[in-house]
């Protein structure tokens, strides 16, 4: 008899812009601390981490902006969409985030949610420095000439 396991659906949510605006130095995955409501409609995919971003409040790390849209199903026990979320790390990986995002132009950023294997939400962080124009015009061009590489193979 095979095992039915409910957590098939597979949820990736991205912040596409991230990776476009920041420089990746290292990146952690971290848990977070959610209402019933929140997760549910995670599983449905229904999370922005467009403006989100992570701070720290007396030692603890945060991630503020992040919209989760209300969850349909529930009565009157709904949460609030935009909210302050804690993140759960270690507390070694918490003091070397903290001192290395006091440093000049590192920020911390929420990269993806994802569901693990066992059922929890996950969100993957990254220590990024900001890109310059320069930079992300030169990120364009490796990418274009990625793509005619590909092209010419096929062709």
């Amino acid at each position: 008899m095979a095992k039915d396991n409910k957590f098939d659906k597979v949820i990736n949510i991205k912040n596409r812009k991230a990776s476009f605006q920041f420089e990746f130095v290292d990146t952690y995955v971290a848990g977070m601390v959610l209402k019933g409501t929140e997760i549910k409609s995670i599983r449905e995919a229904k999370v922005s981490l467009n403006e989100a971003f992570c701070l720290f409040l007396d030692g603890e790390l945060y991630v503020r902006q992040m919209h989760i849209s209300p969850y349909s199903m529930a009565a009157s026990y709904n949460h609030v969409a935009i909210r302050d979320r804690k993140l759960l790390l270690s507390k070694k990986e918490l003091e070397k985030l903290e001192t290395k995002s006091q440093e000049k132009g590192l920020t911390i950023i929420p990269v993806r949610i994802f569901i693990n294997d066992r059922g929890m939400a996950k969100m993957e962080i990254a220590l990024g420095r900001g890109k310059k124009s320069q930079d992300k015009r030169q990120d364009l061009k490796e990418k274009d000439a990625k793509r005619e590489i590909q092209r010419m193979a096929f062709d």
